[in-house]
């Protein structure tokens, strides 16, 4: 008998369809044919002039659309720090969807607000940050840190007599910021969105590595903002914190962490030591959507001082409800969001502590699976696999350019290039719960025929 609800025949047909997806990606190739992504154009054209069935909209949004995506959902996509999302966290997502709530306010969406005050409680507790630091529920690291440093701003500048958020930054004292050399390039946007200036940092040294000289540290005085990192995009590598902190403390700076995905090592006790020092610092940025393997976009960044980052980004209106709970927007850039919480509140109830801390070391394993066997293989790796990043050359540049070309048109697997202390490099990230022993397998023999090839 047809379903006399024609919404619950449209939701009925995007589940079976995504369904499908998520079932066929271990047999496609990573990366869309082109002609996939010429058939794109289908898309386009003239808006129609009048209403269109959707159920045919969605057809040919899935028959167009899905074989154009990059398969980053499953196991050997490598390219970027690019998490999948566990099936528990697309679950959710949809039935978050379905809710269409606005997480902006408690009385708006109790359940998203509760959510979001559960999930922060966890977070702190698997990263092992300070149980009493506020947090914010944002898009990705890139906001997560801008998040955190308008935190860092208000604190630094309140300290001198400065109300930055009244009176900005004309005439107020400036504010030195010190970086890593290898410091990552949304740290540096983050940091230019707020005022404070890409080029005006003060630059350490950094190892072979990329990890901060302690031995290098300059003289500063307050105001003052030290920026560390808990792994390198390229490396994994992570800055020497325990040295680093002392040196900013007794300047009266403040320190923040960018840990887009480093962060997540504090969660996995064979990895824990990779972070020593780290929870001490003042702020910290990460990605759910990177190790926790929830659905994009899912940032957090985490403050200390819970009120420094209420301050930074409260907003008030006589139409604005006050609550005793916790209302996210007076902790986040954006007022009306997605309830993203719910994501990751459902991913870390199913896991459990065990579970993240076995999904990281997973990662990690395969990393070094990798590096062993592309060394076995003759392959120059370029970094200490200590985490999940591993750095591999081919020979000279321009072979090693052709092998990243050839892997990525082979599509077996997927992983991008960079270029690391002036030399061309590949890079191999894993952070997917979906990859397996297979799959790494699969993708070392892949890499290893088509470099013998190209060399």
């Amino acid at each position: 008998m047809p379903n006399p609800d024609p919404t619950s025949d449209l939701l009925e047909l995007a589940a079976e369809r995504g369904i499908r997806y998520r079932a066929e990606l271990d047999t496609r190739l990573v990366a869309p044919p082109p002609e996939a992504v010429e058939r794109l154009a289908v898309l386009g054209g003239p808006l129609p002039e009048t209403p269109q069935p959707p159920e045919q909209v969605f057809a040919l949004l899935d028959e167009i659309g899905s074989p154009a995506t990059v398969a980053t959902a499953g196991g050997r996509y490598f390219g970027f720090v690019t998490g999948s999302s566990l099936p528990v966290t697309v679950a959710a997502n949809w039935l978050a969807a379905a809710w269409d709530q606005n997480a902006g306010l408690y009385v708006m969406s109790p359940v998203a607000a509760e959510l979001e005050t559960i999930a922060l409680g966890w977070l702190l507790d698997i990263l092992g940050l300070p149980a009493e630091s506020g947090g914010a529920f944002v898009t990705g690291a890139t906001m997560a840190n801008f998040t955190a440093l308008a935190a860092a701003r208000h604190a630094v500048l309140r300290r001198v007599g400065w109300d930055v958020e009244a009176d900005g930054l004309f005439g107020a004292p400036p504010i030195t910021v010190v970086v890593g050399a290898e410091a990552h390039t949304t740290l540096h946007k983050a940091l230019a969105l707020l005022g404070l200036g890409r080029s005006r940092v003060v630059t350490v040294p950094v190892d072979d590595q990329g990890r901060m000289r302690a031995d290098a540290l300059p003289e500063i005085t307050s105001p003052a903002i030290v920026c560390v990192q808990a792994g390198n995009v390229n490396t994994g590598a992570f800055d020497p914190a325990g040295a680093i902190l002392p040196w900013a403390r007794r300047a009266g700076a403040w320190v923040h962490v960018d840990g887009a995905f480093g962060l997540w090592a504090a969660a996995a006790p064979t990895r824990a030591a990779l972070m020593a020092g780290f929870a001490g610092a003042d702020s910290w940025a990460t990605d759910a959507h990177k190790y926790l393997n929830t659905p994009y976009d899912c940032g957090l960044a985490f403050v200390r001082d819970a009120n420094a980052l209420r301050s930074a980004m409260t907003a008030t209106a006589a139409y604005l409800p006050t609550a005793d709970q916790r209302d996210p927007m007076h902790y986040t850039p954006e007022s009306s969001r997605r309830a993203r919480g719910v994501e990751i509140w459902a991913a870390l109830r199913t896991l459990g502590r065990a579970g993240v801390a076995e999904l990281v070391e997973r990662c990690c394993l395969h990393a070094t699976r990798f590096a062993e066997g592309l060394r076995a293989a003759g392959c120059d790796v370029l970094n200490e696999v200590g985490f999940n990043q591993v750095l591999v050359a081919f020979g000279d540049d321009e072979t090693t350019r052709r092998v990243i070309a050839a892997v990525q048109r082979d599509g077996t697997c997927w992983c991008g290039g960079t270029v690391w202390q002036g030399r061309a490099a590949m890079r191999i990230s894993v952070s997917s719960y979906a990859t397996t022993e297979s799959d790494v397998e699969r993708s070392l023999a892949a890499i290893i025929r088509l470099a013998k090839e190209q060399r």
